[in-house]
């Protein structure tokens, strides 16, 4: 693997001394890969216009994250940013290379979480989105471009993660395979209208289920907090190693989220109808109040308190989407009824 990982370097110091220009772009495409924004960016507007394929986004952003989680635990993996330092081959012959804040993410490296979610969640919106444009127009040409759209999104995500040194290519190839694979499997699964002891048992099984590798895995003396203590020594800067990228906090929002979902179809089943405007309304509202909740700060100290909280946060975020959003614009624009 040492060649693998040294080839990786020169290839990202490659990517950044030619394509330094584009280096907003690449940032950006990095935010957009990251797996919270499945579940804060794209979940609402899909959800408003088609509800299937909005709560199919959270299953399955819920359990390839989760499964991401899993493998890296079971795969270690590197990151470049600090394997650069540690590896203690580049003494004589440094790469000119640079960190950025999104680089210093706590977790093991393989597979690319950003890769693999976002081909797994994509992988549901352009089939969806294929789906009715050949449905509407019987047009083959037509219906492939949203898949054309979906190649160069992974394209871009991808580079953007070997560009910031957050991730190694091999680790990202493996992302997308692995996303696209789930993102096909999940889509046939999607439990819409379930129970709720469903999502409850479910959000349970993935929370549990962690805790209890995470507690055998040290059992046997792997000790899984290695990523960190390698992230917190080789970061540029302290300040970018937070928590929000810690495994557990991945666990808390997956776990958050389905038990969310589970809530907000058990309080109102099947949604409200509303005509286009309104949920154009909604729309705006959902990702306003997402946007204020995702920014509000949490106590990092104790640690239990910080992943308790974030927990609950991404509970909420069906919530909104779902029930108090659309019941508010609902009660705001309902036309009276006549006696």
């Amino acid at each position: 693997m040492e060649r693998v990982y040294t080839q990786g370097i020169w290839m990202a110091e490659l990517l950044q001394s030619h394509a330094r220009n584009y280096e907003s772009f690449w940032l950006l495409a990095t935010h957009m890969g990251d797996p919270k924004a499945a579940f804060l960016l794209v979940f609402p507007p899909v959800f408003y216009l088609h509800r299937r394929t909005g709560i199919a986004i959270l299953w399955v952003a819920a359990v390839s994250e989760w499964l991401n989680l899993v493998f890296k635990w079971v795969l270690f993996g590197e990151r470049p940013y600090w394997w650069i330092g540690q590896s203690g081959l580049f003494v004589k012959n440094s790469p000119s290379v640079q960190q950025f804040q999104s680089t210093c993410e706590t977790g093991p490296g393989s597979p690319s979480g950003h890769a693999m979610v976002t081909a797994a969640v994509w992988w549901v919106v352009v089939s969806a989105l294929a789906s009715v444009l050949h449905s509407r127009s019987g047009s083959k040409i037509l219906a492939a471009i949203p898949y054309v759209f979906y190649t160069l999104l992974l394209g871009a995500v991808g580079v953007s993660r070997v560009f910031i040194l957050a991730h190694f290519p091999h680790q990202v190839i493996a992302g997308i395979l692995t996303g696209m694979m789930l993102g096909v499997l999940l889509n046939r699964t999607v439990p819409d209208c379930r129970p709720l002891l469903f999502f409850l048992c479910s959000s349970m099984a993935l929370l549990f289920g962690a805790l209890l590798m995470h507690a055998g895995l040290k059992t046997v003396g792997i000790d899984l907090a290695w990523s960190v203590a390698l992230a917190k020594r080789w970061c540029s800067k302290s300040e970018w190693v937070r928590m929000d990228t810690n495994p557990f906090s991945s666990l808390s929002r997956d776990a958050g989220v389905l038990l969310g979902l589970g809530l907000a179809q058990f309080w109102k089943p099947g949604g409200w109808a509303l005509p286009w405007i309104p949920k154009t309304l909604c729309m705006a509202l959902s990702s306003m109040a997402l946007y204020h909740v995702s920014r509000f700060p949490l106590p990092t100290v104790p640690a239990l308190l910080f992943y308790s909280l974030f927990f609950l946060k991404y509970v909420l975020v069906p919530q909104i989407v779902m029930v108090l959003v659309p019941g508010l614009v609902h009660l705001l624009t309902a036309k009276p009824k006549r006696d």
